[in-house]
Parts: structure tokens; C-alpha cells; sequence
């Protein structure tokens, strides 16, 4: 009876981590990953819709080219993904 309480919570824990918490990390580096892969010329899409391509690499921050006469700069983690044509 006292085994079968104990496990109850363990196992609880355990489906936890396996459905939500390591998929999590997982998606955190692949992201990280893809951030410090970046390069000029990338094509993007940042967390606010943007779709650009890059046209400079700083630690913090990253230029991006909208069109031919705009050009932001935004934080590094808010661009979400590369965009592969």
C-alpha cells in the first residue's frame, strides 16, 4: 500500500518531464542553435511576422533587410526561424 502511494507521485513526475519538459529543451537548443548559425544573407521570420533577409551579425543584435530601402535591427531571440526556399 505505502509502495504503490509512493510510486503514484514518481510516476506523475516522470510522464511530466518526458511529455513537456524535455521536448521544451529540446526545442530551446535546436532555436539557440539555429541563432548562433546565422549568417548574411539568410532569409528569417521574426516573432513579430517579419520576413527579411539578414544583412548583419552582431552578438546581440541582427539587421535585417525588409526591402530595399528599410532596414531594421532587432534582438537576436526574436527572430524564430530561418526561412529555406
Amino acid at each position: 500500500m505505502q509502495l504503490e502511494t509512493f510510486l503514484f507521485p514518481v510516476a506523475i513526475i516522470a510522464i511530466f518531464y518526458f511529455l513537456i519538459i524535455m521536448p521544451q529543451q529540446r526545442q530551446a537548443k535546436a532555436h539557440k542553435q539555429m541563432l548562433s548559425e546565422l549568417k548574411k544573407g539568410d532569409k528569417v521570420i521574426t516573432s513579430g511576422g517579419l520576413v527579411g533577409e539578414v544583412t548583419n551579425v552582431d552578438e546581440n543584435f541582427i539587421k535585417i533587410k525588409l526591402s530595399d530601402d528599410v532596414i531594421v535591427k532587432i534582438v537576436r531571440e526574436y527572430i524564430l526561424k530561418r526561412v529555406d526556399e
